[in-house]
């Protein structure tokens, strides 16, 4: 039995149908499911395949016309329809047909869309604290279709919401759909999760539907709470004390402790992070309230101390203080000096428990403190510590740092070249502070600008600083003055020096400019001749002259370096453009000139073209040319009775249509310029048409009938000839008469 069949089945979600005609013309399907869901974003491909049929023919459609969106393939007894990406423009009942001989099959599969490829974010609208409400946020973003999207939130085991989606959706989009829960955590909350679990129902209710979940670890937090200091050893200390200071503070997570002290105006000075605060070699200024904070992401709690620390009944000097002013590089020695104790014990140390870099050396009375060299990392207040018995004092002196030890450089950006703008700069090198630093440049007695730089606190190194300027030089700045001041204070100190400069005299270049070039005898001369060319050019440094022949590429080879060339004896080859340029470090003129080398015409040749030999009714062209360069004038002409007649002849040559007879002779061609003349002839022989059998020509009809005049004309000169011999005369009147 004779049987034919074609199947349909998806790539990704495969389905075959199969077409089976008999002659009973009966169809199976395998398998039953008449559709497919296909996820956008993937690739799915419908596969139309025939058996029993040699040469199918397949088409696509879908139901409604619509454009396919896919590539269609077919190969032998299969049709592949390829939708890659599948998108919502796939979403269809898609046709295939199959046309067999004279028998057409056709089979439709119904292609799903969705859209379910991210799991499920969770996102806490604050951070959860004990009995504090917080909204938790389940969102299943790029969804769709939405109405079959259903999701429920749990904590824990136990369900907290379920949602479902129903509405239909206006338009075929992804969207994001959320879940919103609101409830206080408690101390059992902690340790818990949060589970979103989002379900799209995309198949029939018998089959599994697309499940998606996210977990999120509850971290529930408490507020800093019993907040508490204890003092070590108390609370009242004597100067040169050290006392320790413990915080502790409940909370979760745990609270980050914060020590600060209270100023005057109520403000708090940040001291340490560290939950205990030691505090050495106090004094008096160091009384005050002490603020202990405990901190974490839900809240703050604080606590407070007060110290006392009492004075001590002794004298203590530093020198050279209360300030000083340290050239970078060189030693400094600080000197403590105590009065009314008899054994004093001393340290230092900055302000801000830096290392001293320096050395210490204590006698007696007196402690020494030597920077040697001095560096920006000396750049503190430096603390001399005295302890006389129980009491202790301390005095401060203030190092400053400074370097100023060259002199300001002057730089040009290039050379100063009239009317062009130039950059001059004026650096100040290895200086600092440079925030204390002042700039000045002067063009003669005029300021052209000055410049104050800012502090940068988060660089202590010597730095090059600089002030830059630009401005159009002029000839009337040479021989003025660049001065570039630079001026170094810090605060009233007194150092050596405070201002430092530099000089630079000007001299401005002048670009080569009026170029010129002074040909003699001429620029257009006979072959042979003599030429001198002199360039001159003016600037300033005097520019500097090269002479250059410009090639047929327009590159320009180099002849000489010398004001004046000179031709003793030109050649046609030397004619061309010759440039001279002018040039200095300010920049280049050129000039140019055309040198026109005249040679009498020669090479002249005259020529008949297809030959000098045609035919009646030919086109022929003759054509004169001249290998002179320059070009010369061409006359064509044509020999006459009464002398020459001249040809309308375009660039040399000229053409003759349809050649008669009278077109045969002598064609000449002059070629002349100022220097001569030269001349070429040829002759031009035109020939008559050959007669053919059935051919009868004018010409020849003119024969016939002159020929028939002729002979009786013969004969009756014959007659009267003899009848002057018989009659011993002729008469021509007579011989009139008789005709």
């Amino acid at each position: 039995m004779f049987r034919k069949m074609f199947v349909i089945f998806g790539a990704s979600d495969i389905l075959w149908m199969v077409f089976a005609v008999s002659q009973a013309s009966q169809i199976d399907i395998f398998p039953s499911e008449p559709e497919i869901f296909a996820q956008i974003g993937d690739s799915v491909s419908l596969i139309c395949s025939t058996a029993g049929c040699e040469s199918p023919s397949f088409s696509w459609r879908t139901q409604m016309d619509s454009p396919l969106n896919g590539k269609v393939r077919n190969e032998g007894t299969t049709s592949m329809l390829i939708m890659d990406p599948v998108s919502f423009g796939n979403e269809h009942q898609y046709l295939c047909t199959v046309i067999c001989e004279a028998m057409k099959l056709e089979k439709a599969i119904q292609v799903k869309i969705y859209s379910f490829s991210k799991d499920p974010e969770i996102h806490l609208g604050s951070p959860p604290e004990v009995g504090k409400p917080v909204t938790v946020t389940c969102s299943v973003p790029d969804v769709y279709p939405f109405e079959r999207l259903e999701i429920e939130l749990f904590k824990g085991n136990r369900s907290m919401k379920i949602q479902e989606f129903l509405e239909p959706s206006e338009k075929k989009a992804q969207e994001t759909k959320s879940l919103e829960v609101t409830f206080s955590p408690t101390d059992e909350d902690i340790g818990k999760a949060l589970v979103c679990q989002a379900t799209l129902h995309i198949y029939d209710d018998d089959s599994p539907p697309k499940v998606r979940k996210a977990t999120k670890e509850l971290e529930v937090y408490i507020s800093p709470k019993d907040t508490a200091i204890s003092v070590n050893p108390s609370t009242r200390l004597q100067e040169g004390d050290s006392v320790t200071m413990t915080c502790t503070s409940a909370g979760l997570p745990a609270p980050r402790i914060l020590w600060s002290k209270k100023l005057d105006n109520g403000n708090l000075q940040l001291l340490s992070e560290n939950a205990t605060l030691t505090l050495i070699s106090m004094r008096a200024e160091d009384s005050g309230i002490y603020v202990c904070e405990g901190d974490n992401p839900v809240g703050k709690d604080r606590k407070e101390v007060e110290l006392t620390v009492q004075e001590k009944n002794f004298t203590v000097e530093i020198l050279p203080g209360p300030q000083i002013a340290a050239q970078i590089g060189d030693s400094v020695v600080l000197t403590c000096d105590v009065r009314d104790c008899d054994s004093p014990s001393f340290s230092w140390r900055t302000q801000i428990d830096s290392p001293l870099n320096g050395k210490v050396r204590s006698e007696g009375s007196k402690s020494t403190l030597t920077l040697s060299p001095v560096s920006p990392e000396n750049e503190h207040f430096y603390l001399c510590s005295v302890m006389c018995g129980q009491k202790k004092l301390e005095k401060r002196i203030q190092v400053k740092p400074y370097s100023f030890s060259s002199d300001p450089e002057i730089e040009m950006s290039g050379p100063l070249v009239s009317g062009n703008p130039v950059t001059v700069s004026c650096k100040v090198p290895n200086v600092y502070p440079f925030d204390r630093l002042e700039i000045e440049l002067f063009k003669g007695e005029s300021i052209m600008m000055n410049k104050i730089f800012s502090k940068d606190v988060s660089k202590k190194a010597l730095e090059t600083k600089s002030l830059e300027k630009t401005f159009i030089p002029t000839t009337e700045d040479t021989g003025n003055v660049l001065v570039c001041l630079a001026r170094l204070s810090i605060d009233e100190m007194e150092f050596e020096p405070k201002q430092r400069q530099s000089t630079q005299t000007l001299y401005v270049n002048v670009a080569p400019r009026d170029t010129t070039i002074l040909v003699s005898p001429s620029s257009i001369l006979e072959e042979g001749s003599s030429v001198n060319m002199t360039c001159a050019s003016d600037g300033l440094p005097a520019p500097k002259i090269l002479w250059s022949r410009q090639l047929s590429n327009g590159d320009l080879q180099p002849l000489s370096e010398n004001a004046a060339l000179t031709f003793t004896s030109t050649k046609m080859e030397d004619s061309g453009i010759y440039v001279c340029e002018g040039i200095n470090q300010a920049g280049i003129s050129r000039k140019e000139v055309e040198l026109i080398i005249q040679v009498a015409p020669k090479d002249i040749q005259l020529t008949a073209f297809p030959s000098e030999s045609v035919k009646e009714g030919d086109t022929v062209i003759i054509s004169c040319t001249c290998g002179n360069v320059p070009p010369t004038l061409i006359i064509l002409k044509k020999k006459a009775e009464t002398g020459y007649t001249v040809l309308q002849s375009t660039d040399g040559a000229y053409t003759i249509h349809r050649a008669q007879l009278e077109d045969a002779g002598v064609y000449q061609c002059e070629s002349k310029n100022e220097v001569g003349s030269q001349l070429r002839s040829l002759t031009l022989d035109v020939k008559g048409r050959e007669s053919y059998k059935d051919y009868f020509s004018p010409g020849l009809l003119v024969l016939y009938c002159a020929s028939s005049l002729i002979i009786p004309a013969i004969g009756m000169i014959i007659y009267f000839a003899r009848r002057a011999n018989t009659t011993g005369s002729y008469s021509l009147v007579e011989a009139q008469k008789v005709c």
